[in-house]
């Protein structure tokens, strides 16, 4: 490899011969060196002298050969080694070195692993059973067709950052509410600006299961006689769709009065409140929030309370009816049945701002 790095270079082989032992005097070796550093030096006058790969190689092999023959050898580098720094010598024969130990090793035997197929299963069976232990794991896997000790697929499992069935098996809050959603109920408030700049309150109810609203009403003075009449209108609309709700979820805003809580304990849902400045815990409402404004209200300018709560109530029934919900598989809130055939139309929301489309059936 060295001769081959060298080719064309008839001067520096020769040095190279000269380094490994041809020469055996002390003085020639540091000749040797200064010749090579010179011819660097004369070739990259003009610039910042940078050396190649085999000029360095060059310099290592001349300084291992100078050290053998002295014991004296920073002296001698400091006398010899002009080019550059000794140390930055050394660090290249440090280099070399560690490049000589990078070869791959052969195969030294063992016991081989297994197919990539079966660890993907192994995970599959982990995430999917919680619960489910090494043996257990193992049974499963007996009675697929596939036989693999129990402490290979622990080192699976760990190669995976999966706990093991105890801890992995611990449910939590994202378990917890995907259980119970179908039986939660979150309202909230938001603030709309009239084009008199007056603000208009609107409360709103939302499903965490179905995803679908209700629109209470709104209102420029939410006080309490009114946000408990609207508790009142909601839940007469929820026994009469046959909904069963267990929860309701809000914020601690004074709005929500006792006697608002009152009327939905009454039905025997319990109120859960959620915690200072922390919108995440009600997410789905927040969110809701979000995606009005961009698709309804951000596109219109609301010039009375009567317009507002048209365009909330057209919103609303094309939100529940129509609109596809990535988190519902691309299924509206009140999902309708889908026919293939039929001739397909259009029809406009909130005047033009949002278009449905949906099949005429015959």
């Amino acid at each position: 490899m060295v001769y081959h790095l060298l080719l064309g270079c008839p001067a520096v082989i020769f040095d190279v011969l000269s380094a490994c032992r041809v020469v055996p005097d002390e003085k020639d070796l540091q000749i040797a060196l200064l010749r090579q550093q010179l011819r660097v030096l004369e070739r990259k006058a003009k610039t910042k002298p940078r050396l190649a790969r085999p000029e360095r190689l060059m310099l290592v092999v001349l300084v291992a050969q100078l050290k053998r023959r002295t014991k004296r050898l920073h002296a001698r580098l400091r006398e010899a080694v002009l080019l550059v720094q000794p140390e930055t010598v050394l660090k290249w024969h440090r280099e070399l070195v560690r490049r000589k130990w990078t070869f791959r090793h052969a195969n030294r035997g063992g016991r081989p692993g297994i197919a990539s197929d079966i660890v993907a299963l192994i995970v599959r069976l982990a995430r999917e059973n919680p619960r489910m232990g090494y043996d257990k794991i193992q049974g499963e896997l007996l009675k697929l067709g596939v036989a693999v000790d129990p402490t290979t697929i622990k080192n699976v499992l760990h190669r995976h950052s999966l706990l093991p069935a105890p801890q992995r098996g611990q449910s939590s809050w994202r378990t917890f509410l995907r259980h119970y959603r179908d039986h939660i109920l979150a309202c909230d408030f938001f603030t709309v600006e009239m084009l008199s700049l007056q603000t208009l309150y609107v409360l709103f109810f939302i499903e965490l299961g179905s995803r679908r609203v209700y629109l209470a009403g709104c209102t420029t003075n939410p006080d309490s006689a009114w946000v408990t009449q609207q508790a009142r209108q909601l839940v007469w609309q929820l026994n009469d769709d046959g909904a069963s709700m267990s929860f309701l979820i809000h914020d601690r805003d004074s709005k929500f009065s006792p006697t608002f809580d009152h009327v939905f304990m009454a039905e025997g849902m319990a109120i859960v409140r959620t915690p200072f400045h922390a919108p995440k815990a009600n997410a789905v409402a927040e969110r809701w929030v979000r995606t009005v404004r961009q698709e309804c209200l951000d596109q219109v300018l609301i010039v009375s309370q009567q317009h507002l709560r048209w365009a909330m109530k057209e919103y609303i029934n094309y939100y529940n009816r129509a609109r596809p919900h990535q988190g519902l598989a691309q299924q509206a809130p009140i999902p309708l049945t889908r026919s293939p055939r039929g001739t397909i139309r259009c029809r406009d929301v909130l005047g033009g701002i949002l278009r449905d489309n949906y099949r005429e059936v015959v």
